[in-house]
């Protein structure tokens, strides 16, 4: 993975910042983000104060205008409790990620499948409830539609990822590769989003049952 000038701003300014108490900063890429030049990061710190939230406002604004993204921060024994709370978030992290300065937190550590699986449920009923909710508000008008199914497409695209990376194999339903395909913001023509969208409501029906059984035993 290539680490952007922006990354290494923030590596430099969160040095300055906590000192010997940043433990580790971590680049990582999204499911829907360029994955050979990560954006988002992660800092590992021993110890996180007011006073350093403080500190890092007053430089956010110049972190943004680099193209960097704000940082995650993370306290070391909160980092090391949170593996289970948010598989689906560190899994992703764990999966694309590269050390861009102290040591490396995620030695010996593995998510939970059942944790993941839970993770993944969760998200899929979430997924089909906010494209239910979504299309009523659309009105039945075919150009809210295809934009409606633009804006699901990097959530699903992250929630494939996590669910492949679960039962060891890639989602292959042609209409969710389909609608994966918008996630980079190209457009959907209205007529092809009217046509797409119950097949693409079917299919998310069918991820939700099949990771609701999935058992890896």
């Amino acid at each position: 993975m290539e680490i952007s000038d922006a990354v290494r701003l923030l590596d430099r300014e969160l040095g300055e910042v906590f000192g010997s108490r940043l433990q580790s900063f971590i680049a990582y890429a999204h499911a829907s983000t360029n994955r050979n030049r990560p954006s988002s990061t992660l800092a590992i710190l021993a110890s996180l104060t007011t006073d350093d939230l403080r500190a890092c406002a007053g430089r956010a604004r110049s972190w943004h205008e680099a193209g960097a993204e704000t940082p995650l921060l993370l306290e070391s024994q909160e980092f090391a409790r949170s593996l289970d709370a948010f598989p689906f978030e560190f899994g992703g992290i764990l999966a694309n990620h590269v050390i861009v300065s102290g040591i490396d937190p995620f030695v010996g550590l593995v998510v939970d499948p059942e944790d993941l699986r839970r993770a993944c449920e969760v998200r899929a009923r979430s997924h089909l409830l906010h494209l239910r909710e979504g299309y009523i508000e659309t009105h039945g008008r075919s150009d809210a539609v295809a934009d409606l199914i633009q804006r699901s497409a990097g959530p699903l695209a992250a929630l494939l990822t996590s669910v492949g990376r679960l039962t060891g194999t890639a989602v292959g339903d042609a209409t969710l590769t389909r609608v994966t395909e918008l996630h980079d913001g190209r457009p959907i023509a209205p007529a092809e989003a009217r046509s797409l969208f119950p097949a693409y409501l079917e299919a998310v029906v069918s991820l939700t049952k099949y990771v609701d059984r999935w058992n890896s035993r």
